[in-house]
């Protein structure tokens, strides 16, 4: 989304809370002043209703012993201290004006009650009586009121706004330091972490997640790095190996057997150099977030013979036994797994104790899981060696005696193919027993078959003299 259409996040806030509280105080407002405009309408018809009863009452005394003159100082005595209201009595039979309170009527805001009543002696019938209440002066004050709940609504939402524009600044001041510390990172400088011991507890997982990703940064960027430098060492040989050749075939004339030599002698390195570009392109797309192709697979212990038929003649020079142990079945993506096992078999037939037996052990350890692992006798491998087994371009010192065919990228695509699968690589060694596998997930692990091999001992072993 652009930066135009989110804005300030601090003037956005403001905005809002000058809204709410514009809303808030009009909502106050009118309700204050909704209920005054009831409470004076309440009073207002009270006021007259008392009148008229009031009226009633003395209009009913003046019917029976009273006469007009009476009435009309009795009337005058009554609206004495009353000036808002006026009175107008007309007679029923001709529609005559009988007594008026007050020389005019009022015009504008007014209450008015009509109603008959009987007329005194000796006029009797009935009287017409118009009673008037002027409510002028409250529609004044009601609108005084009005004004003022106006002017206060304005000015209270500009205190607020003012007031909540501040304290939203005052809040943003320790995301504007958190941001003043990620302007600080740099390459160079991702060991720092940044600080929140003065950040407020909103922040607080977004600043622990934050330095947790600052460490797989600098441990990724360390790791490219040694990655570049091993890249640029294992090229370097071969290709020195190439031109040194190269240079020492062009010296002197040779015939046709020792030019065919050195050009064998090249493609050997040729082939290596295609290799290790070839394993670092697919470790590349691994990394890329590539994933397995899974096909059904009815028997991983199947797919591990075709492998170790495909080492029979290795295993047979290295005087060692191979033998599989458990099945499984599920979705995997065949080739994928062919080139893993044949990357731990390779390395198991390498380093085990020539006369011992290599063990492929297929095993479900979880619903969904399942477990494939290379077993073999030989040196114990230190605790310091087995996180980095994995490493790309890392050998131990009993590797370095084949570095020219082994370029240390095997294992490091095992635990490829492994994430690949959704599963992680395995590595144990202690006792002079070394077990290095992956573990796959999304497989649907054959029970019975793992029960039926463990219990009938069908495992299928490639000796020496197979």
């Amino acid at each position: 989304m652009s930066r135009s259409r989110i804005g300030s996040l601090g003037r956005r806030l403001s905005y809002w809370l000058a809204l709410q509280s514009l809303t808030g105080l009009v909502v106050v407002c009118v309700a204050v002043y909704g209920a005054t405009h009831l409470g004076f309408e309440a009073r207002q018809l009270e006021e007259v209703e008392q009148k008229q009863v009031q009226l009633l009452h003395l209009f009913t005394e003046s019917s029976r012993d009273g006469d007009v003159t009476t009435l009309k100082h009795k009337l005058d005595d009554f609206f004495i201290g009353h000036p808002e209201m006026t009175l107008m009595l007309t007679r029923a039979t001709d529609g005559s004006e009988l007594y008026r309170h007050s020389s005019a009527l009022p015009v504008g805001d007014v209450r008015v009650a009509r109603f008959a009543a009987p007329a005194p002696a000796p006029e009797r019938g009935t009287l017409y009586v118009v009673l008037t209440l002027d409510t002028q002066e409250d529609a004044a004050l009601l609108r005084h009121i009005g004004f003022t709940l106006a002017a206060a609504a304005l000015a209270g939402t500009l205190l607020v706004s003012v007031g909540g524009f501040l304290l939203v600044r005052l809040s943003l001041r320790p995301l504007r330091d958190l941001v003043d510390q990620t302007r600080q990172l740099a390459a160079d400088t991702l060991h720092r972490r940044l600080d929140g011991s003065a950040q407020p507890e909103e922040l607080e997982p977004l600043i622990a997640q934050f330095n947790e990703l600052l460490g797989r940064l600098e441990l990724a960027y360390a790791q490219l790095e040694g990655f570049n430098a091993d890249v640029a060492h294992e090229l370097c040989t071969p290709l020195a190996t190439l031109i040194s050749s190269t240079e020492l075939a062009l010296r002197k004339a040779r015939d046709a057997d020792e030019l065919r030599d050195v050009l064998g002698s090249n493609l050997e390195e040729l082939q290596r150099v295609a290799r290790i570009v070839h394993d670092m392109l697919f470790l590349s797309q691994s990394d890329r977030g590539a994933s397995a192709r899974r096909i059904p697979t009815s028997s991983l212990a199947a797919l591990a013979q075709q492998v170790c038929d495909y080492h029979e003649a290795a295993l047979v020079d290295a005087g060692l036994a191979l033998e599989i142990v458990g099945d499984a079945e599920g979705s995997f993506d065949t080739p994928l797994l062919q080139r893993a096992l044949s990357n731990l078999i390779g390395n198991a037939t390498r380093f085990a104790q020539r006369g011992s037996t290599v063990r492929v052990e297929i095993t479900g350890e979880a619903p969904g899981e399942v477990q494939l692992k290379v077993v073999n006798r030989g040196v114990t491998i230190g605790l310091a060696d087995l996180p980095r087994l994995f490493d790309r371009f890392y050998r131990g010192d009993s590797a370095r005696s084949d570095a020219d065919r082994n370029h240390g990228l095997g294992l490091s695509i095992v635990a490829a193919i492994a994430r690949m699968h959704g599963g992680r690589p395995l590595a144990s060694s202690s006792g002079g027993t070394t077990s290095i596998g992956m573990s796959l997930m999304g497989a649907a692990t054959d029970e019975a078959g793992l029960s039926a091999s463990a219990t009938s001992a069908a495992a299928t072993a490639v000796s020496p003299g197979h």
